[in-house]
């Protein structure tokens, strides 16, 4: 069966938007708005959007603008949120771009952007299912523009948080993005949330993208239409704040009024602890 959530032409079409609300964003920002801090550790607006310059640049086969001689060179692997190889070609695109001005590293977006989306726009289906390494690992390449759209999503959300603006969080580009992100939620709620071998836990999602997260922890830890009994514990929030706390932008100790737990409150409280699983 076709995965309608990698449609090529669908997808490259929400991509489009999605590129479009960041540079919405920023697009009247002056100088030291642009350099507002965000909640990903050392990064301002900024260097938000230069990541995705980065990035998407990457994804054309460019590298990285030549270190300027003037500056005094950053040793990213030094850096206490810099965990990877990955991490490593972030820090370095971002630090790079860094001393443009935002206005400049706005244009240098929509340049790279457009160019994006002409080559996925003239890719082949061949080619869009074709294997290729990702942040996931080896996936076909429309995957991974799931995963690039997730990613942009959440970046989006990391600006409009640090500007203090609100921004659409629902719609089809948030439920592709949020696909996305619920995959690892199982996972997560047995590995990190170490939810115990028999257990049924329910996430009862409100807000912009409304729905119920069932997941039974056997096995192994997967996502089931229906328990076939009372949950454990059922977990009540907004979808926005379940998508920051599992993005590691809160942390639930700061927003225990807005969670509701029913039945163990233990186990309850202990997965709402540890959703975080990506940064």
């Amino acid at each position: 069966m076709t995965d309608r959530t990698m449609d090529r032409a669908e997808l490259t079409a929400l991509l489009a938007e999605q590129w479009e609300a960041i540079a919405a964003l920023v697009a009247d920002l002056d100088e030291n708005r642009w350099r507002t801090p965000t909640r990903l550790p050392g990064w301002t607006v900024f260097d938000v959007v230069a990541h995705v310059v980065g990035t998407e640049s990457w994804l054309l086969g460019e590298k990285p603008p030549p270190h300027d001689p003037m500056r005094e060179k950053t040793d990213v692997r030094s850096l206490p949120h810099v965990r990877n190889e990955t991490a490593v070609l972030n820090e370095i695109w971002v630090d790079r771009l860094r001393p443009l001005p935002g206005p400049r590293l706005l244009e240098l977006f929509r340049e790279v952007t457009d160019r994006r989306l002409a080559a996925l726009r003239e890719m082949d289906d061949a080619a869009w299912t074709t294997p290729t390494v990702s942040p996931i690992g080896q996936v076909p390449y429309g995957r991974f523009m799931r995963v690039r759209l997730f990613d942009c999503w959440m970046h989006e959300l990391d600006i409009a948080d640090a500007l203090g603006v609100r921004v659409d969080e629902g719609g089809r580009r948030a439920e592709l993005a949020f696909a996305e992100f619920a995959g690892s939620v199982p996972r997560v709620v047995a590995k990190l949330g170490k939810a115990p071998a028999g257990s049924r836990i329910g996430f009862a999602l409100t807000g912009a993208l409304p729905q119920t997260l069932r997941i039974a922890v056997d096995e192994r830890a997967s996502y089931v239409d229906a328990f076939d009994g009372p949950a454990d514990v059922e977990i009540t929030m907004d979808s926005g704040l379940f998508v920051r706390l599992g993005g590691g932008r809160r942390q639930a100790a700061d927003h225990l009024d807005e969670i509701g737990i029913t039945g163990d409150a233990e186990l309850g409280g202990r997965l709402v602890r540890h959703l975080a699983f990506t940064l």
